[in-house]
């Protein structure tokens, strides 16, 4: 007996086995005894390579017509097992398809990410571009080359993780490390400053940390977005601009803002931006501290003295930055109290914020 006869009568025992199995468990047994790894038809595949070149390419044509007719017949036969199993288990009164369905529960976004994802694209829409860095980071890029020197209180331990080095053989102890986790995203625009000449316009959020004992107006880690712009002719009144087209966007166009006079070390000068409390419409509550406004970022002017840790031309660039807390603005747009609810997984509570945002 030739190959070929081999293989057509292989071809008629298969498919006289597909048709006669009576269960999805048969199928796939019979199904890796012919195309499984040690298969029969696999088997006779690779002994290709052994055969006379001028078998070779009629036999190959031969066995791959046959595994596609073997892979049809198989897709075919489940098809038609599988509703009879279905059909048995009813008939059985395994199923009752009487019975109403079960009604899954539909997630949703959390809000701190949808609140996030809607600042980006609100700048994305005038121009900026989203920037991003490392959550560890040291201390020359969180602090000295913001302008913050080595006495300031936010660079003590009360305020700072540093991160124990254990590169070497010797742990610094803390307090000595010169790498920290970030306590704010202005570490990306020192590094975009680095690497990109003027014109910059840039976003960077991201995860931050601070040394605070969580409380309804704090947490050691939160979410922070802050911006920068670095351009000529660059003045006060375009981050003004910028400010209120911000809040107007984010909470309503009927929406105020004001500008207090504040200080940070890498901004000069510096302002907290309020917006119109959305309860009260500026009249006073108990959300706005009777005083119809509430606290929503800080910003102000580039410091000079940065553009010198980073090589730009002062006398030829100016630019403005600011930076939010995310769960702040969510405190407002959900009018939550506590800050920690959007963390204790309580559903009741996150299903309530779907809507939001």
């Amino acid at each position: 007996m030739d190959i070929l006869e081999t293989i057509e009568e292989l071809r008629q025992t298969i498919l006289s086995q597909i048709g006669s199995a009576t269960s999805s468990i048969e199928l796939e047994q019979l199904r890796v005894a012919v195309l499984g790894k040690r298969g029969s038809l696999t088997e006779m595949l690779r002994s290709l390579g052994s055969m006379l070149a001028e078998q070779r390419a009629e036999i190959g044509m031969t066995l791959n017509s046959l595994r596609d007719e073997f892979e049809s017949a198989l897709t075919s036969r489940k098809v038609m097992l599988a509703n009879a199993e279905l059909d048995a288990r009813i008939e059985a009164g395994v199923l009752d398809i009487s019975l109403p369905g079960r009604q899954p529960v539909i997630g949703s976004q959390h809000l701190i990410s949808k609140i996030n994802e809607e600042v980006c694209d609100i700048f994305r829409g005038i121009g900026y571009a989203i920037a991003s860095g490392t959550e560890v980071e040291t201390d020359y890029y969180n602090f000295t080359a913001l302008n913050t020197p080595p006495d300031h209180p936010s660079r003590g331990l009360q305020d700072t993780f540093y991160v124990r080095d254990r590169s070497g053989d010797r742990a610094v102890i803390e307090g000595e490390s010169d790498v920290v986790l970030r306590t704010q995203t202005s570490g990306v625009q020192v590094h975009t400053m680095e690497q990109q000449r003027p014109p910059i316009y840039i976003l960077a959020p991201g995860r931050v940390y601070r040394r605070d004992e969580p409380d309804p107006t704090h947490l050691p880690q939160f979410s922070q977005i802050e911006g920068l712009v670095v351009d000529k002719n660059i003045t006060f009144a375009d981050l003004k601009g910028t400010m209120d087209y911000l809040c107007k966007q984010l909470f309503g166009s009927d929406r105020k803002t004001r500008f207090r006079t504040h200080f940070f070390p890498f901004t000069e000068p510096s302002a907290e931006v309020d917006v119109s409390c959305g309860i009260c419409h500026g009249e006073g509550c108990r959300f706005c501290k009777g005083t119809g406004w509430l606290e929503i970022l800080g910003c102000g002017m580039v410091d000079p003295a940065v553009f010198g840790f980073v090589d730009i031309d002062p006398e030829e660039y100016t630019g403005f930055a600011f930076g939010m807390g995310i769960e702040r603005i969510a405190m407002m747009v959900s009018q939550t109290p506590d800050l920690r609810l959007f963390f204790e997984n309580d559903q009741r509570f996150l299903a309530s914020l779907g809507g939001l945002g």
